[in-house]
């Protein structure tokens, strides 16, 4: 299982020894060519308006939709749910408010139910973190904090407003994993692999 992890601003290394605890391979990516092969992508926690300004300049913006049109499972993390949303990527059918919580020193840690992780709740980090201020139909909300979304989904896209790879609890890196190998179990994806 490859797993990429967006590199060009934040933080690759803790998503790439989570997914290494769970048997994935991650790969950081940083050009197009990094998304060849992938069965997986996180987009990171980080700077959402440098993230985006990177990703332009390496020409990913429309490789990562094309990816995530291929139905290739997403997370995206923090400012990677940012950078999901309707005015960056335009992928997840939410309007994200950056630093919703508050700055750096606004940063805390929760317990978070997650609907369709099992096993209680997680401990989530908030670092700067965002929330989803609206949303459309097709998404799912998944857990919210002071009434407000903090996890989504929406079909193969996963969004969390806080840091699951700052934790030792890895049920969201597995529920992506889960996912792709899923995916890559489904007869239109063998179709896909044979044609």
């Amino acid at each position: 299982m490859l797993v990429g992890v967006l590199a060009i601003q934040g933080d690759f290394e803790a998503h790439a020894t989570m997914l290494a605890s769970l048997g994935a391979v991650a790969r950081a990516v940083r050009t197009p060519a990094g998304l060849d092969g992938l069965d997986a992508l996180i987009i990171p926690g980080g700077e959402s308006t440098a993230m985006t300004l990177g990703m332009e300049r390496e020409g990913l913006v429309e490789p990562l939709r094309d990816l995530a049109a291929s139905g290739t499972p997403v997370l995206g993390t923090c400012a990677g749910l940012i950078v999901l949303d309707r005015d960056h990527l335009g992928l997840l059918d939410v309007s994200a408010r950056r630093n919703a919580f508050g700055r750096q020193v606004r940063s805390f840690e929760a317990d978070v139910e997650l609907a369709g992780i099992d096993g209680g709740p997680l401990r989530a980090v908030f670092i700067r973190a965002p929330w989803v201020e609206e949303h459309g139909d097709g998404v799912d909300v998944l857990a919210e904090l002071d009434g407000h979304p903090v996890a989504v989904r929406q079909g193969s896209l996963l969004a969390v407003a806080f840091h699951p790879e700052l934790t030792e609890d890895a049920r969201v890196h597995d529920w992506l994993v889960q996912l792709a190998r899923e995916r890559s179990r489904s007869p239109e994806t063998v179709e896909e692999v044979a044609s």
